[in-house]
Order: C-alpha cells, then structure tokens, then sequence
C-alpha cells in the first residue's frame, strides 16, 4: 500500500512538472479588512450620515462617495477595480448577486487569515496576531522553489509589522520589509533609501502599522530597480481607521487602494518584462460587522466578518468580470491558484484544503510566453 501511495505521488508531481505555467510573474495586493459591502455597494449612507464615525466635517467626501446608487458609488470609490479588473479580469464576493467567499478559520481576525490566504489551509497553531514564523511553508516560499529564484526575486512589502512573520514559515527565505523596519538591501536605489528615513518621520496613530503611502512607494520602487517575479503588496490602514471609528479615512484609505493598484497595473504594463507576462491577485484578510454599531469590530463573535472577496486581472486570467451565484470560494483557495498559474502542483501545500479556482483559470485561459 504505502509503495503505490508513493508511486501514485511520483505520477502526480511528474504531470505537475509538465504543466505549462499561465504566467511568468505574480503579484498579489491585500487590503486589511475592506468590506465587500464597500466594494461593491460603494460607501454606506448610515456610517456616510455618522457622525461620531468621523462624518461631521466630511461634507465634501460625501459628495464625492456618496452620489448615486450602489454601481455609481462603488465606481466612485475604487474606478480602477469597476472600470478595468470589471471588464478585464474577474471578481469574486458581491453576495448581493449570490457570489461569495468566506473563510475557513473560525477566527476571522488578520493573522489567521492571511495565513490561510497562504498556506491553503486555515493553521491550528496560530490563533493570535503575535508576530512569529508562519507555521507551514507559504505560496511565496513554494514560488521561489518551483522557479528556482534568489530570495531577492520573491518580496513582501507590508504596513503591518507582524508581515515579518506571516509571509514565510523559514525565516529569509524571501525578501521581506514589514512596519517601522529599515530596508536592508545591498544596492539600495537612492529612492528607495529616502523612503526608508520617511517612514521614521512620517508616523501613523499605530505603533505597528506604518503609513500605506511609504508601503506602496517602496513596494514600486523595488519593482522598478530589484526585478521580482513574485511580489506582494500588503496594505493596511483601511483596517486601523475601521477600528479607529473613522469611516471618512476608512473611505479615504480604500479609494488610496485602488490608486495603488492602478498604478502599479499600469507599471506593470508599461514594462516590457511584465507586460502581458504578468497576474496580478487582489484580496482582503477579512470582513467586518455589518450594522452601524459593529462594523469597527471583525472576529469570532461578529457577524459578516467571515465573508471576504477576491479579484484577479491579468496572464492566465479568463475575463469572468464580476461573478454570480454559481461561485462559492475560500481564502484557501487563493494559494493553490497562484501555484496553478505559476505551473507548479497545488497540493505541494502542506495539508491544503482549499483547490484552484477553475473558473478562474478556464481551459481557454491563455499561457505565458516560453
């Protein structure tokens, strides 16, 4: 028994081996706790009325977010997301159309869920945000095997100091720079070094949660000048104004988003390197509460926190645009994805639970370029 178990494991990894990749590079973006509400109803009238949630010298973003029904006001708020990943790429999470993505973990608060964001699986063993290695191996580390990289070439950029731990199970493995954390890299661009001093100045109301803005400018500019092939962008203050009971930042930070994500899709594109060679992911770690009251709060106890969303554009990508009813997806479901478009066997997750999402990928989904 145990001998065809083996065998039946060679065969697997030999058809993996044989995949042709979809893509030639990945790039995945997060936004900590953006609600899908938000996304794809744009912003609320009760909270946008609030004014104990920092509405009440917020006139002028009402009128920039709050005109208009739901698809007017979400195109206001992210333009990029509705008026390219839309009509280009795919978008998972609006259950107002019966589309949805939850999570697998019961926790429903940041560590846990980016762990399973990239691990496959909800983790036993992490059930805090204490900022300690990922307890299995991650998608970015199982990248970097499969396409045989330099830890330079694999990187995360993260507001949030505890990315230090989540984005790999051993330690310098890939490039990370994550909260108030100097940029130790040989061959730093001069850029990328004034930015480094900026974050120390420029400081947050959260000791450790740095600015979004010095987050993505660094992520940008190691783009430019190092030259990965997997990146990750992982952004934070829509979460730290959330709980801070200040929807006007909350709305601020995610329209922010959506800039940070035009700019670097259109860097991207503009790079010979990257262009049309390129998938880029877009997700968020968790929901929030659902009603007036609780909407700062997300986890366990809070109903609607458990519900997420996800969106892809780019090589590999067939252009779904915004799905329907016949789509239920996990955050677990992300990780495999990422290795079916690289080429590489989904199941090289340790104890994966979540599978590729083959609506996603669909047989006519075009392949990288050899």
């Amino acid at each position: 028994m145990q001998r065809r178990a083996f065998l039946a494991l060679l065969i697997a990894l030999g058809v993996s081996a044989a995949k042709a990749q979809r893509t030639e590079n990945l790039v995945l973006v997060t936004a900590d706790g953006l609600r899908w509400q938000e996304v794809f109803r744009g912003a609320e009238d009760a909270l946008l009325a609030d004014e104990q949630a920092g509405m009440k010298d917020a006139a002028e973003l009402r009128r920039r977010f709050g005109a208009g029904g739901p698809s007017e006001r979400r195109a206001r708020l992210m333009p990029f997301l509705w008026e390219v990943v839309a009509r280009k790429g795919a978008l998972f999470g609006n259950r107002d159309r019966g589309s949805e993505v939850v999570m697998r973990n019961p926790h429903r608060f940041s560590y846990p869920c980016y762990a399973e964001l990239l691990t496959g699986r909800p983790q036993e063993a992490i059930t805090s945000n204490e900022l300690r290695p990922n307890p299995a191996p991650t998608v970015l580390e199982l990248l970097r095997r499969h396409w045989r990289l330099p830890p330079e070439k694999v990187s995360l950029f993260g507001s949030w100091e505890v990315f230090a731990g989540i984005g790999a199970h051993e330690p310098e493995s890939i490039f990370i720079n994550a909260g108030y954390r100097p940029v130790e890299l040989t061959g730093a661009s001069a850029r990328l070094r004034e930015l480094n001093g900026m974050q120390f100045k420029l400081l947050t109301p959260w000791r450790g949660v740095r600015h979004d803005y010095i987050t993505f400018e660094m992520a940008l500019e190691y783009l430019k000048t190092m030259r990965p092939r997997v990146l990750y962008v992982a952004l934070g203050e829509t979460d730290d104004w959330a709980h801070d009971r200040r929807y006007d930042r909350y709305l601020e930070t995610a329209h922010y988003f959506d800039q940070c994500l035009r700019r670097l899709w259109e860097g991207l594109e503009s790079d010979e390197q990257y262009r049309g060679r390129t998938t880029m992911l877009i997700a968020t770690d968790h929901g929030r509460g659902q009603t007036r009251e609780d909407w700062v709060r997300h986890g366990a106890a809070v109903e609607g926190s458990q519900y997420v969303w996800l969106a892809a554009l780019g090589a590999g990508v067939r252009p779904l645009g915004e799905a329907a009813s016949d789509h239920r997806l996990t955050l677990s479901d992300l990780a495999p994805t990422m290795l079916e478009l690289a080429g590489a066997d989904y199941r090289w997750l340790a104890g994966v639970e979540g599978r590729p999402i083959a609506a996603l990928l669909g047989d006519g989904a075009p392949k990288a370029r050899q």
